[in-house]
C-alpha cells in the first residue's frame, strides 16, 4: 500500500508542476491585445484562471494530505522495528575481571 500511495503521491506532484506552470500571471493579460486572447473561450468568459486555481488547490491539498499518510506510514513501520528488534544480550565474561574494569585502591 506504501508503494501506491507513494506514485500516487509522485503523480499529484507532477500535476501540481504542470498546473502550475500553465497557470497565467497577474501580467499576462497584456499578451491579449496580441491575439492571445480569442484561445480562452474554451474554459469560459473568464478564461481558464478560475478552473486551473481550483485545480491547483485541490491537488495541494490533496498532495499534503498524502505527505502527512506517507509520514504517519513511515513513522509506525519504523517504531514497530524498534519494538521488535531486540537489542543483542551483553555476554558477562567469564573468569578474572579485566584490571582495566577494577578501580585501583590506594
Amino acid at each position: 500500500m506504501y508503494a501506491i500511495l507513494l506514485a500516487i503521491h509522485v503523480i499529484i506532484a507532477l500535476a501540481l508542476i504542470g498546473l502550475i506552470l500553465l497557470q497565467h500571471g497577474k501580467g499576462a493579460q497584456a499578451g491579449a491585445s496580441f491575439g492571445s486572447g480569442a484561445s480562452q473561450t474554451v474554459f469560459g468568459s473568464q478564461g481558464s484562471g478560475g478552473f486551473l486555481s481550483r485545480a491547483t488547490g485541490t491537488l495541494a491539498a490533496i498532495f499534503f494530505l498524502l505527505n502527512l499518510l506517507l509520514a504517519y506510514m513511515v513513522n509506525k513501520a519504523n517504531h514497530q522495528e524498534i519494538l521488535t528488534n531486540e537489542p543483542p544480550a551483553v555476554q558477562q565474561p567469564v573468569g578474572e575481571p579485566n584490571k582495566s574494569d577494577v578501580p585501583e585502591t590506594q
